[in-house]
């Protein structure tokens, strides 16, 4: 992905690229992205900041009277999608914040709430949040109206090879895109269920990280569709496998030096990497609302397929909601497990980074690492370790976040407010539905 473009350069780049259309992308409250898509004659007054649009139209942010803000593009994050052709006419992305037509920043832009941690994050003496995102999805074939269907594109499992990994052709294409467009692929496999995949790319700083993952999800969605298939970012789209999850790798830098590692620690762990742990386990609770957006999101956070569903960690053990991976010096890190790919990204990361960072600043002392696999404990066990869970539904999460002064401030008011009320309803429209599973239960018993 093209870095330090000037202006000038993005301009010159877009001429000698025949780029007709320019997508000015931001994100909604709840993690979609939205654009609005301009033509080439109108892209220096958009890297000018002077594109406005109707705020009032999305999800989160302002009512209709209030409605005319701006998008300020990211120079940094210009991109030239590759499925489109210099023949025909290109198609390139900005990402962008928003801003409020006085000039500041919008309270409710997630981009813009991200960077108000970070800024805290600066403040304390940390350079850099680095980010390396592990996000997981299905692959699910389409009907003759490319409608997504629920029969899957495979039967694979993890790390299996053509011909049982219908899906790899498919994932290849997928790589070699986002190579294409800048990003260093780690690695690329099929996950544990049938028709699930996992890309995984190189560590960036918070704001590129998300960004990232807002562009990695467009890309994989049309690439798939190439192949007829849909791509699902969805936690759990299948009862009885693994669901998708995101494991987040993080780490904060102090210049050059990366602050988590301390060779004289038998673990290698800096106390500013414990403190920053225990911020992260003693707020987990409370910001799983964010991480793990959706009512589906707690169908995943169950025993026995993989996904933490408890308040712990571990320098091996993969049970817990932290692990911390084997790698020491300039990698040192760790493993924050619950999130899930429907989180919006830069919402999910300020609420982590906030809670770390809290740790610090309060000096938190975190508790003995468990060795154990957690899912075979007993809930008398567990409470002996003083293991908690994690919530168990959308509106046992929404209830912890809410009473959380710290979490709650990462969001802001306004964001916080137009957050709640949306989550509130998607619960109140579930937990009124009359599912097919009570049919079978109780139609003919009672």
């Amino acid at each position: 992905m093209a870095r330090n473009l000037s202006i000038e350069e993005i301009l010159r780049n877009a001429e000698d690229e025949n780029v007709r259309y320019i997508r000015l992308q931001f994100t909604d409250l709840l993690g979609a992205v939205k654009n609005v898509e301009i033509p080439r004659s109108q892209l220096n007054k958009a890297l000018h900041n002077e594109m406005m649009f109707d705020g009032s139209s999305i999800e989160g942010f302002v009512r209709i009277e209030e409605s005319d803000m701006y998008l300020y593009p990211d120079l940094d994050s210009w991109v030239i999608y590759p499925w489109t052709t210099k023949e025909e006419g290109r198609v390139a992305a900005l990402m962008c914040d928003v801003y409020n037509p006085d000039g500041t920043p919008f309270a409710g832009d997630p981009r813009g709430i991200l960077k108000k941690v970070l800024q805290e994050a600066s403040e304390m003496g940390f350079s850099s949040f680095n980010v390396g995102p592990e996000p997981e999805f299905f692959l699910f074939k389409t009907d003759e109206n490319g409608t997504p269907t629920l029969e899957l594109n495979d039967q694979g499992g993890y790390f299996d090879l053509a011909p049982v990994d219908l899906g790899e052709n498919c994932r290849r294409d997928i790589v070699l895109t986002l190579e294409e467009m800048g990003f260093e692929v780690e690695a690329s496999h099929h996950e544990v269920a049938p028709g699930q995949h996992e890309i995984d790319f190189q560590y960036a700083n918070a704001i590129t990280a998300a960004d990232n993952i807002q562009l990695f999800k467009v890309v994989v969605k049309n690439v798939a569709k190439k192949y007829g298939l849909h791509a699902t970012f969805m936690p759990k789209p299948l009862f009885g496998v693994n669901g998708s999850g995101m494991h987040c790798h993080q780490s904060l830098f102090q210049e050059k030096e990366n602050a988590f590692y301390d060779e004289s620690d038998p673990l290698g762990l800096s106390e500013t990497a414990r403190h920053y742990l225990a911020g992260i386990l003693y707020h987990a609770r409370s910001f799983t609302a964010v991480t793990n957006p959706l009512v589906n999101s707690y169908k995943r956070l169950v025993p026995g397929y993989e996904a933490p569903c408890y308040v712990a960690w571990s320098p091996k053990n993969r049970s817990p909601l932290v692990r911390v991976p084997a790698s020491r010096g300039l990698g040192t890190r760790i493993e924050v497990r619950n999130p899930d790919p429907a989180a919006n990204p830069y919402l999910a990361l300020a609420v982590m980074l906030k809670a770390g960072l809290d740790g610090i600043r309060n000096k938190r002392s975190l508790p003995a690492p468990i060795e154990s696999n957690i899912y075979v404990m007993d809930e008398s066990t567990r409470n002996e370790y003083g293991i908690l869970s994690l919530p168990a539904n959308l509106h046992e999460a929404l209830n912890e976040l809410v009473q959380n002064e710290v979490i709650v401030g990462v969001l802001g008011e306004h964001a916080l407010e137009h957050f709640i009320a949306a989550k509130q309803v998607e619960w109140d429209v579930f937990r009124t539905q009359v599912t097919d599973w009570e049919r079978v239960q109780y139609l003919e018993q009672y």
